[in-house]
This record gives structure tokens, C-alpha cells and sequence, in this order.
């Protein structure tokens, strides 16, 4: 039953994130394409807000840690150095009654890891591997010296341009370089709404440092991102470390730490920090006789540097941050739904009221909305009851509204609601652009 009621909730999301425009069924008017989805105007925002809170707090914020936007498509080479091509596969189980495939680890997880989980028929294949990697062609012919593939990861982009970003940023390490891009992975069973999908987005950095001072900065990307999802306002009770034991760390890794999140569907990875070691600048090194090794003046001899990876997906981000917003408040009335997100990435900072459409209410709210506008994503609403404008607004993420009524007129001060306590107080339309500041800046 419980389980049930945790679909439930899935379903009651996703329905809320097509209702309010956040996601939309890729290709829907289609039949739609399976574990792809579009972000409406409100998930568009939302995503941006995201990528940017991330993007300040690993290059904005810092002095040690460079930006870079690699492409898409790489030389396949790169591909066959990391491993991606003979090692990134995933074992995959057909069903031979109901056709329905699986993954391997998925399977073992069940009571009964030899009955299809679609059917309850004993009929499992023998698992096989299967490659992960979209492949394509570039160029007029599509045969095997023409092909290329859709990166399943963004890391091996600033390997490759490990010395390029150095020589230019004149960087000393210990430092860093980000990226935010899209990835692609032919994932056997997507699924879970946005959680796992073919097409995503990551947010990745790699620090590069001394091999000695390992462990030290290991530990300090481990606080740092942790703190990152305390800034986003996320329930610290519905995160945890999740170690990888000896059977789960990659053959590359020294050490390896998820962060999870409690999801309606079970605990999960949202982001890992990894010590890679030297692997990665080692194999590239090997690869195209590139020296990457590094001098450091403080260590006075040359080394291969290590790497401490930070991964996050922007999508599981964005997905954590709905389902931690998402309550159903019966004190609101009829189960009205409210999504409590931080105004630091909530899409719309503040609405914008006229309590009716008369004496002079609206030409009052459409200037503050237009002043507000040149600094905030604010909304503009006259349609309806302020009970009805306020419900939509929380249901759509809304932080703050703010009403324009009789007394404006009087003393210019206007009512700003709070959307989590409901509690509404006079401010000074002076006033109105500092508060929000002070509350999404």
C-alpha cells in the first residue's frame, strides 16, 4: 500500500509538471518518445536557476577553478582511450514470454531475480553486454571510418583540454575546470519520470592536485557539495553518503562517495565525488604522446596529477527540488498543492496583484510589474479571485505575491504574502525591490 501511495505521488508531480508548464512529454502530440522530455517555461527557468546557482558557486565564487564548454562530438579516439567503447556497457536480460528488458542490477535487487518482474514467468535470458554509447556517422558515408559518437559523459571533454586550459589560465594546481553540458547514454530501462533518461545534463568538475594531498581535498569537495544542496534548500533529512565498497568502486577509482536522495521510488544517486587518481591524464598521455605530467614549485619534482571528480545531473537537481517542494497542504482547502521552493531558484520570484480591476489598481500593479521585471521573473495576474491567483502561484512555485489594493493608493504600501506561512505585511512600494533582493539574492 505504501508503495502505491508513493506512485501516487510520482503521478500527482509529473501531472502538476505538465498542468504549470515545468516538463512536457517529448513529441507528445505524437504518442511521444519514450524517456525524453521538454522543459515548459516554468521548468526552463527552473533549469537555468540551477545551472546558474551551480555554475557561481564552482567558478563565480572561486579563484582556483576555470570554465569550459567543450563539444559534443569528439575524435572517436578519446572514446576507445577512457574505455567507453569496449568497457561502458551494462549487462541486459531479455524476457523470452513478455519481450521486456532489464538490467542486470535491477534484477538482482528482486526477491526473485530469475522471474521477470512483467510477467512472473521463469523465461530470463543469459545477461549480454550491451554498449551504452548513441553512434552515429560524420560525413556523407555511413560506415565504420566515419564514426563518431554522442558523448555519454562531459569529463573526458576537459581531460583532453587539460593542458589547453592551463596554458591559458596560467592555473597552478591545485585548480579546477567545470562544465555544464548536455550527455547521452542508450540506458536500457530509463525511467522515473527525469530521473533517468537517455538525453540529460551534467554539471561536472575535476580538480587536479598533487597526489599527496589526495585525501585532503577529497574531503573538502565532499563538504562543499553537500553544502551546495543546503543552499538549494533541500531537506537535509533526505540526504545521505553512500559509500562504494570494494565491489562497486570503478577499477580507476581510490574512493568513491554518492550523495542520495530519498525519492518516492527509494534512496538514489544524485551526485558522486570521486578520487579518479591519475588514470584518466595518464591513459590520454599514453594515448597521443601529449605530456601531461606537471612541475610543482612547492613539491620541487614532476608528477602525473590526480583527480578529484565532482558529477551531479542537473535533471536529477531539478527533479530532487520538486519532489522536496512538493506538499499537499489540507489547511489551504480541498488539498491545494504548494511547492515550496527556495526563491533562490524558484522561476518566478513574485507575482504581482491588482486586488480588482478598477480605480486605478492596475495601472499601479503593471508599473511595479514592469520595475520589478528589469531585475526579477515576476508574473502579472488580474484574472480571477486573489484566493484563486494566490492558489495558482503556489502550485507553481511562487515565493511571494504581492497585491495592490485600496490602501496603495493611500499611503503606497502594498500586501506581500508569504507563500509557506501565508502571512501577508505592508511594505513601502519603495521598499518592494530590496525585499526581494534580500530574499533571492
Amino acid at each position: 500500500m505504501a508503495k502505491n501511495k508513493k506512485n501516487d505521488k510520482m503521478d500527482r508531480l509529473v501531472s502538476l509538471c505538465k498542468r504549470r508548464g515545468y516538463i512536457f512529454q517529448s513529441s507528445e502530440i505524437y504518442g511521444g518518445l519514450n524517456s525524453c522530455w521538454d522543459y515548459g517555461p516554468l521548468g526552463a527557468e527552473l533549469k537555468r536557476n540551477i545551472k546558474t546557482s551551480w555554475w557561481e558557486a564552482m567558478t563565480a565564487r572561486r579563484d582556483d577553478i576555470e570554465g569550459l564548454d567543450a563539444a559534443i562530438l569528439m575524435h572517436p579516439a578519446v572514446w576507445k582511450t577512457s574505455g567507453h567503447i569496449d568497457e561502458f556497457t551494462d549487462p541486459l536480460v531479455d524476457c523470452k514470454t513478455c519481450k521486456a528488458r532489464f538490467r542486470a542490477e535491477d534484477l538482482a535487487e528482486n526477491k526473485n531475480p530469475e522471474q521477470c518482474p512483467a510477467c512472473g514467468n521463469k523465461t530470463l535470458t543469459e545477461a549480454r553486454q550491451f554498449n551504452l554509447m548513441f553512434k552515429t556517422f560524420m560525413g556523407p558515408v555511413a560506415d565504420d571510418s566515419a564514426a563518431v559518437y554522442l558523448r555519454p559523459e562531459t569529463a573526458q571533454g576537459i581531460y583532453v583540454n587539460f593542458l589547453n586550459v592551463k596554458n591559458a589560465s596560467r592555473q597552478k594546481i591545485p585548480f579546477g575546470i567545470a562544465q555544464i553540458g548536455k550527455a547521452f547514454r542508450n540506458e536500457i530501462t530509463p525511467g522515473n519520470f527525469i530521473f533517468r533518461t537517455r538525453e540529460f545534463e551534467q554539471m561536472e568538475m575535476q580538480y587536479f592536485i598533487h597526489p599527496s594531498e589526495d585525501e585532503k581535498w577529497f574531503e573538502y569537495w565532499k563538504e562543499q557539495r553537500w553544502n551546495w544542496y543546503m543552499e538549494l534548500g533541500i531537506n537535509k533529512d533526505k540526504l545521505r553518503w553512500h559509500e562504494h565498497g570494494p565491489d562497486d568502486l570503478a577499477h580507476y577509482a581510490k574512493a568513491a562517495y554518492d550523495i542520495e536522495y530519498e525519492f518516492p521510488f527509494g534512496w538514489k544517486e544524485l551526485e558522486g565525488v570521486h578520487n579518479r587518481t591519475d588514470f584518466d591524464l595518464s591513459r590520454h598521455q599514453e594515448a597521443t604522446g601529449k605530456d601531461m605530467g606537471y612541475i610543482d614549485e612547492r613539491f620541487k619534482e614532476k608528477f602525473m596529477p590526480y583527480i578529484i571528480e565532482t558529477s551531479a545531473g542537473c535533471d536529477r537537481t531539478l527533479l530532487t527540488v520538486l519532489v522536496d517542494a512538493y506538499v499537499e497542504d489540507d489547511s489551504r482547502g480541498d488539498k491545494s498543492t504548494v511547492l515550496r521552493l527556495s526563491p533562490k531558484v524558484a522561476p518566478i520570484k513574485a507575482a504581482v496583484f491588482p486586488l480588482v480591476k478598477k480605480d486605478g489598481m492596475p495601472e499601479i500593479a503593471e508599473k511595479l510589474y514592469h520595475d520589478l521585471k528589469k531585475r526579477f521573473k515576476v508574473f502579472y495576474d488580474a484574472g480571477g479571485s486573489v484566493g484563486r491567483r494566490y492558489a495558482r502561484m503556489d502550485e507553481a512555485g511562487t515565493p511571494f505575491c504581492i497585491t495592490i489594493d485600496g490602501q496603495t493608493k493611500d499611503d503606497d504600501t502594498v500586501t506581500i504574502r508569504d507563500r509557506d506561512s501565508m502571512e501577508q505585511t505592508r511594505y513601502k512600494l519603495a521598499e518592494v525591490a530590496d525585499f526581494l533582493a534580500e530574499k533571492v539574492e
